[in-house]
């Protein structure tokens, strides 16, 4: 089964915690992660922080059409559950 993003909230500056459908949580740091056209607006921190997870997709979206596949997330993740 693909994981599923469940919840997420903003921790600090490029930092999100994350947890996932099967209970798995952690924190991403994207601070290396933003790269290419797409992500260059959320290396504003105001901008960054207006992410949320999609009802449909289960993953994090951002108003400019960015997001991260959920698959991604879960390998980025530190386990803390």
């Amino acid at each position: 089964m693909l994981p599923r993003v469940k919840q997420a909230s903003y921790v600090r500056d490029y930092v999100i915690r994350i947890v996932f459908s099967d209970g798995a949580a952690g924190e991403v740091d994207f601070e290396k992660e933003l790269e290419g056209e797409v992500f260059e607006p959320l290396r504003d921190l105001s901008y960054f922080r207006q992410f949320e997870v999609h009802p449909e997709l289960h993953t994090l979206t951002w108003p400019n059409g960015a997001d991260f596949a959920p698959e991604f997330l879960y390998d980025k993740i530190k386990i803390t559950v």
